[in-house]
Protein backbone atom coordinates (compact mmCIF):
# COMPACT_ATOMS: atom_id res chain seq x y z
CA UNK A 1 0.00 0.00 0.00
CA UNK A 2 1.23 3.24 -1.17
CA UNK A 3 -0.17 5.67 1.21
CA UNK A 4 1.97 8.84 -0.49
CA UNK A 5 0.26 7.79 -3.96
CA UNK A 6 -2.78 7.50 -2.34
CA UNK A 7 -2.91 10.93 -0.32
CA UNK A 8 -1.50 11.98 -4.19
CA UNK A 9 -4.61 10.50 -5.77
CA UNK A 10 -6.93 11.61 -2.76
CA UNK A 11 -5.74 14.91 -3.21
CA UNK A 12 -6.51 15.42 -7.20
CA UNK A 13 -9.91 13.84 -6.78
CA UNK A 14 -10.73 16.70 -3.78
CA UNK A 15 -9.24 19.37 -6.22
CA UNK A 16 -11.45 18.22 -9.08
CA UNK A 17 -14.85 17.91 -6.87
CA UNK A 18 -13.84 21.29 -5.48
CA UNK A 19 -13.72 22.99 -9.27
CA UNK A 20 -16.79 21.92 -9.92
CA UNK A 21 -18.55 23.22 -6.90
CA UNK A 22 -16.66 26.44 -7.78
CA UNK A 23 -18.23 26.12 -11.29
CA UNK A 24 -21.68 25.65 -10.12
CA UNK A 25 -21.08 28.64 -7.22
CA UNK A 26 -20.24 30.79 -10.50
CA UNK A 27 -23.25 29.28 -12.70
CA UNK A 28 -25.77 30.39 -9.57
CA UNK A 29 -23.77 34.06 -9.20
CA UNK A 30 -24.33 34.15 -13.15
CA UNK A 31 -27.58 33.34 -13.52
CA UNK A 32 -28.53 36.57 -11.47
CA UNK A 33 -26.06 38.81 -12.82
CA UNK A 34 -25.50 37.43 -16.35
CA UNK A 35 -28.07 34.73 -18.06
CA UNK A 36 -26.80 34.58 -21.02
CA UNK A 37 -23.30 34.13 -19.74
CA UNK A 38 -24.62 31.45 -17.58
CA UNK A 39 -25.85 29.51 -19.78
CA UNK A 40 -22.61 29.62 -21.78
CA UNK A 41 -20.35 28.03 -19.00
CA UNK A 42 -23.21 25.22 -18.39
CA UNK A 43 -22.98 24.43 -21.66
CA UNK A 44 -19.41 24.22 -22.00
CA UNK A 45 -19.10 22.55 -18.49
CA UNK A 46 -21.66 19.96 -20.09
CA UNK A 47 -19.29 19.54 -22.70
CA UNK A 48 -16.18 19.45 -21.00
CA UNK A 49 -14.32 17.08 -18.92
CA UNK A 50 -14.96 18.70 -15.66
CA UNK A 51 -14.51 15.45 -13.68
CA UNK A 52 -10.59 16.63 -14.50
CA UNK A 53 -10.89 19.86 -12.90
CA UNK A 54 -7.32 20.82 -13.93
CA UNK A 55 -8.13 20.02 -18.05
CA UNK A 56 -11.51 21.61 -17.16
CA UNK A 57 -9.29 24.70 -16.15
CA UNK A 58 -7.03 24.51 -18.86
CA UNK A 59 -9.69 24.51 -21.75
CA UNK A 60 -11.53 27.09 -19.73
CA UNK A 61 -8.71 29.47 -20.07
CA UNK A 62 -8.75 28.87 -23.88
CA UNK A 63 -12.79 29.44 -24.15
CA UNK A 64 -13.22 32.51 -21.70
CA UNK A 65 -10.09 33.26 -19.21
CA UNK A 66 -12.15 35.69 -17.02
CA UNK A 67 -14.38 32.70 -16.01
CA UNK A 68 -11.39 30.43 -15.37
CA UNK A 69 -9.74 32.90 -12.96
CA UNK A 70 -13.02 33.56 -11.15
CA UNK A 71 -13.27 29.51 -11.11
CA UNK A 72 -9.55 29.29 -10.20
CA UNK A 73 -10.24 31.88 -6.83
CA UNK A 74 -13.80 30.19 -5.92
CA UNK A 75 -11.84 26.97 -5.58
CA UNK A 76 -8.87 28.28 -3.77
CA UNK A 77 -11.38 29.70 -1.43
CA UNK A 78 -13.40 26.47 -0.97
CA UNK A 79 -9.86 24.63 -0.55
CA UNK A 80 -9.05 26.93 2.72
CA UNK A 81 -12.29 26.77 4.42
CA UNK A 82 -12.71 22.96 3.50
CA UNK A 83 -9.56 21.38 4.18
CA UNK A 84 -9.89 22.84 7.85
CA UNK A 85 -12.77 20.45 9.26
CA UNK A 86 -11.94 17.40 6.28
CA UNK A 87 -9.33 15.49 8.01
CA UNK A 88 -11.76 15.55 11.36
CA UNK A 89 -14.79 14.88 9.49
CA UNK A 90 -13.47 11.87 7.17
CA UNK A 91 -12.31 10.52 9.71
CA UNK A 92 -15.65 10.25 11.53
CA UNK A 93 -18.14 9.61 8.77
CA UNK A 94 -15.51 6.81 7.50
CA UNK A 95 -16.34 5.21 11.34
CA UNK A 96 -19.76 5.98 11.59
CA UNK A 97 -20.40 4.66 7.93
CA UNK A 98 -18.28 1.26 8.13
CA UNK A 99 -20.21 0.93 11.84
CA UNK A 100 -23.48 0.85 9.52
CA UNK A 101 -22.37 -1.25 7.67
CA UNK A 102 -20.99 -3.85 9.83
CA UNK A 103 -24.34 -3.81 11.62
CA UNK A 104 -26.21 -4.31 8.66
CA UNK A 105 -23.83 -7.01 7.95
CA UNK A 106 -24.58 -8.75 11.36
CA UNK A 107 -28.56 -8.10 11.36
CA UNK A 108 -28.21 -9.75 8.00
CA UNK A 109 -26.09 -12.72 9.22
CA UNK A 110 -28.00 -13.32 12.44
CA UNK A 111 -31.64 -13.40 10.96
CA UNK A 112 -33.07 -16.45 9.78
CA UNK A 113 -36.13 -17.39 7.44
CA UNK A 114 -38.80 -19.80 8.44
CA UNK A 115 -38.59 -20.69 4.63
CA UNK A 116 -35.22 -22.27 5.14
CA UNK A 117 -36.06 -26.02 5.27
CA UNK A 118 -33.04 -26.64 7.67
CA UNK A 119 -34.37 -25.02 10.10
CA UNK A 120 -38.25 -25.45 9.66
CA UNK A 121 -37.87 -28.49 9.52
CA UNK A 122 -36.07 -27.90 13.32
CA UNK A 123 -38.70 -26.07 14.42
CA UNK A 124 -41.45 -28.31 13.82
CA UNK A 125 -39.43 -31.52 15.50
CA UNK A 126 -39.19 -29.17 18.57
CA UNK A 127 -42.91 -27.85 18.72
CA UNK A 128 -44.21 -31.18 18.36
CA UNK A 129 -45.99 -32.22 21.91
CA UNK A 130 -43.90 -35.37 23.25
CA UNK A 131 -46.74 -38.73 23.84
Amino acid sequence: MDIKQIAKDTAKTLSSYLTYQAMRTVLGQLHETNPPLALWLHQFSATNRIQNGELYIEELFRENPDLALRIMTIRELLAEEVTEYLPEMVKMEIQRANMEHRRQHLERITQFSLSDPAIESEFSDNSEPEN
